[in-house]
């Protein structure tokens, strides 16, 4: 979004506040006389589920309005000349990318498309979705990828094929395309352990299963995490083979097989953008450390609160690279 809230070096209220909101979410699925609002906001959890709700709303907001001003402000300066107009516009390439947050601030200053609460349910949506999964997605694939010294080697040769001896410069596009089999060992990560263990959809018209008729309008849940380890679809399903989304191994598979982002018209939009992420964090990780997961996998305690986590920490240990 282009702002700086230094999440990693200190508590925040919306980080405390979409942390907990996120329990209590989870919390509610499994209790059903809370499901009525009216019921739920009689309760003490339901209240402070509203106030971590309003809580989020209003960081949110304060973010918009203060990045409106600042780019109305910039706008006048232009207006009144006093910014260099007189230099050749940048050519498209090297021209800075604007933030996600500017861009859709764009379309309402100039263009009057979005209201300032448009603007808002975006930037929820990338903030609240966008964070936890993939930070969840990178932790399990570095779990994954310290259980299998076999695999790890592999990725290393890879990057070292593409870095060469050099550990420090920057990752680039070019280089996450050449990355293919810590793709597949991301994809193979997803597998097992997807960010989004649960899918609701609510169903648009009757549909027939098992000779059963589900009626329209019903909420269906799809369990990722069942759905991924279907035998007929993934042999042994619970060994970590990366080498099942080779691209010879894939063909022939059905493409609703393996939904780590869901599919269809409602699939997740930042799926690209959080492979890229994934990628990059765990290539970095891998260029200048070999890594060693601690605790083997039947040891685990997995929660499905909205993300799929161990109740507890992924515990590794880091051992620089000679």
């Amino acid at each position: 979004m282009g702002i700086k809230i230094e999440a990693q070096r200190k508590d925040t209220k919306y980080i405390k506040a979409l942390k907990m909101a996120s329990e209590q979410f989870s919390d509610r699925i499994i209790k059903p006389w809370v499901w009525s609002d009216f019921t739920y906001y009689l309760t003490e959890d339901g209240r402070n589920y509203k106030k971590n709700v309003s809580t989020m709303l209003q960081f949110t907001s304060a973010v918009i309005r203060e990045r409106k001003r600042e780019l109305l402000a910039k706008e006048v300066e232009e207006e009144k000349g006093e910014l260099d107009k007189g230099q050749p516009d940048e050519d498209v390439n090297t021209k800075k990318r604007k933030a996600f947050l500017d861009l859709l601030l764009d379309l309402h200053i100039k263009d009057n498309v979005l209201s300032e609460r448009d603007i808002r349910e975006e930037v929820d949506t990338f903030m609240f979705a966008g964070h936890d999964t993939t930070a969840m997605g990178i932790s399990w694939a570095l779990y994954n990828i310290g259980l299998r010294p076999d695999i790890q080697d592999m990725i290393h040769d890879e990057l070292d094929r593409i870095f060469q001896d050099d550990r420090e410069r920057p990752i680039t596009m070019e280089d996450v395309r050449e990355m293919k089999y810590l793709d597949c060992v991301l994809k193979e990560s997803q597998r097992l352990y997807p960010s989004l263990p649960v899918i609701g959809r609510e169903l648009e018209e009757d549909i027939i299963i098992d000779g059963y008729t589900v009626p329209a309008g019903t909420t269906c849940m799809l369990a990722t995490f069942m759905l991924h380890r279907n035998p007929d679809v993934f042999p042994n399903p619970e060994v970590f083979d990366p080498e099942r989304f080779l691209q010879e191994n894939c063909a022939g598979r059905h493409p609703f097989a393996y939904v780590p982002f869901s599919a269809g018209p409602r699939n997740c939009i930042g799926q690209r953008f959080a492979m890229l992420e994934e990628k990059t964090v765990v290539a970095n990780v891998l260029r200048k450390h070999r890594i060693e997961s601690l605790d083997p996998r039947d040891k685990l305690r997995l929660t499905a609160e909205m993300v799929l986590r161990n109740d507890g920490p992924l515990r590794i240990r880091v051992h620089r690279r000679q």
